[in-house]
């Protein structure tokens, strides 16, 4: 590498490195599934959740065993790259790429929309898309500024969305309500809802993106990965009972934890809920404004994208160009209201990441000369169940459009030298 070079420092921790999962994975799903989950399977909604949650487990074990292996930003890329090459490790990227701008745009509307529960006036056809503009060109500003107020700014938002919860759930065990017998579902129904509950975990991967600026990313990203999942699924579990043990006559309603949360703490409640939904939605979109960057610029180190993607301010040592390309591209997304399709094909992308990631692990112990039994398990229960969620989704043929267009970029950006060698694999 240039020993000129300016690299971003190495600043954040394993509770900063935590936070990324965290809010990866809670969004507005939480304020949603329960509801949806109680009115599909009842009382047996909490146990459903920690079922979709070992089912997603062997998967974020595959992410995590990967993370033991680098310590560069690119995440996938890297992954991609070093078991088949640099044309996949691209695709990797540029897919997962475009589809995270999509959804950021998707994701400030829904933040917005929340928002105008509070603020009508938020709701009109020029201040909501104004709006989301407004809070894409936010999140690029304190990013732009550096990384410790990056993760400041994300610990914050995260504390905000949580405490509201974490307040419902105490509320809970004075509600006097009671979960009754727990009946098992039918088959058929655990199959449908098996779907909810791994799209709760969805997000968790945006942590490995980042890795270059985490101290001891080898470390503190397998475990990060580990906890979080583990913990959302207890947070999860929590929150349902809550919403079962208060009010579970909310489960058909619109904003049903919202209706919960009044009948247990009232009005004063109900707007905490609402509040934390909003930040929720805002610290998912945060969390990815900041890894997302970093993919662009680990993408730019192994020379598959120009090196203006690289530059790092030499005062707020942040990859200043990637930042400022993502927030702008998010932003004129965010004016543009016909790209809910895309923003479906983005799952579907994050998806094929998985499935790159997860055939990665056993490629390169293969060429150590052992495949580890239980990583192998893993791996073929990680693929599996990621086809299977591919294959409820409508939007192939977007997907294909997204892999053309990152065929041909390939072949015009991706001309340089990598800047290091990944013998770290």
């Amino acid at each position: 590498m240039d020993p000129t070079k300016i690299a971003p420092p190495r600043t954040v921790g394993f509770w900063g490195t935590s936070l990324f999962p965290l809010n990866g994975m809670i969004g507005a799903g939480i304020f949603a599934l329960p509801a949806v989950l109680v009115a599909a399977v009842g009382n047996f909604a909490p146990w459903m959740m920690l079922v979709g949650g070992i089912l997603f487990l062997p998967l974020a074990l595959c992410y995590a065993w990967m993370a033991t292996r680098f310590e560069h930003s690119g995440g996938s890329v890297l992954y991609g790259e070093a078991a088949f090459g640099r044309f996949v490790g691209f695709q990797a990227g540029w897919a997962r790429y475009a589809s995270a701008i999509v959804t950021a745009a998707a994701n400030m509307h829904v933040m917005v929309a929340y928002l105008a529960a509070l603020f009508p006036g938020l709701a009109g056809p020029v201040a909501s898309p104004v709006a989301v503009a407004v809070g894409l060109a936010l999140i690029t500003a304190i990013n732009l500024y550096g990384m410790r107020a990056s993760v400041g700014a994300l610990g914050v938002m995260t504390a905000i969305k949580l405490l509201p919860l974490g307040a419902l759930i105490l509320s809970a065990l004075f509600a006097g309500g009671e979960m009754g017998a727990v009946t098992l579902p039918q088959f058929s129904q655990v199959e449908t809802v098996i779907l909810l509950t791994f799209y709760a975990f969805i997000g968790f991967e945006g942590v490995v993106e980042a890795a270059g600026e985490f101290k001891h990313p080898k470390r503190d990203v397998p475990l990060s990965i580990v906890t979080m999942v583990s913990g959302v699924t207890l947070l999860y579990m929590a929150i349902i009972w809550a919403f079962i043990a208060i009010g579970p006559q909310f489960a058909g309603e619109d904003n049903a934890l919202a209706g919960v949360a009044g009948a247990s703490m009232g009005q004063i409640g109900s707007l905490a809920i609402v509040v934390a939904a909003s930040f929720s939605i805002g610290a998912n979109n945060f969390a990815s404004g900041v890894a997302q960057p970093r993919l662009m610029y680990g993408m730019a180190e192994r020379g598959m994208l120009p090196r203006w993607f690289e530059y790092v301010h030499p005062r707020f040592l942040t990859p200043f160009n990637a930042i400022l390309f993502y927030g702008v591209a998010a932003m004129l997304f965010g004016l543009w209201e016909g790209f809910e399709v895309l923003a479906i094909a983005g799952t579907l992308v994050r998806l094929v990441t998985y499935v790159v990631t997860s055939c990665a692990l056993p490629v390169l112990e293969h060429r150590e000369g052992r495949i580890d039994p239980l990583h192998l398990f893993c791996v073929i229960f990680a693929v599996a169940s990621s086809l299977f969620i591919a294959a409820q989704t409508q939007s192939w043929l977007v997907f294909g459009g997204l892999l053309v267009v990152g065929t041909l970029l390939y072949f015009i950006a991706a001309r340089q030298k990598p800047e290091y060698p990944l013998d770290e694999a």
